[in-house]
């Protein structure tokens, strides 16, 4: 990835990284990663972010899976959790996850880890 995306490790073979681009996408493919997780909804940052669907194209272009699991900041509910915890189980590593900041997807993917322990 370029020096200008900051991704946090937040297992292995897992990252969080701050909103990404479509452009980013085969940065992200070319730096090792098997899939990506989007958890930003659309539009939640205005009509300049990326939508999901450009991403998507991006993604699998780049050789990429791609899940959108668009989640609020505050709070994820167990459905949200659960659909992350299967996201996980199914998609190959190293996965990227992202968010407006990393954080919310950070906290989504301890959540759903902590479900199956």
């Amino acid at each position: 990835m370029n020096q200008s995306v900051s991704l946090q490790p937040i297992a292995e073979d897992v990252y969080a990284a701050p909103q990404l681009s479509a452009e980013a996408m085969a940065s992200a493919a070319e730096a090792g990663f098997k899939a990506v997780i989007n958890n930003r909804p659309d539009m939640e940052g205005g009509p300049d972010q990326p939508t999901s669907e450009a991403i998507e194209a991006a993604a699998k272009a780049a050789g990429l899976q791609y899940a959108y699991l668009p989640v609020q900041g505050g709070y994820q509910s167990p459905e949200e959790i659960a659909k992350c915890a299967a996201l996980l189980k199914e998609l190959p590593r190293p996965l990227l996850m992202f968010c407006r900041s990393g954080a919310r997807s950070t906290k989504l993917y301890h959540q759903a880890i902590a479900l199956d322990e």
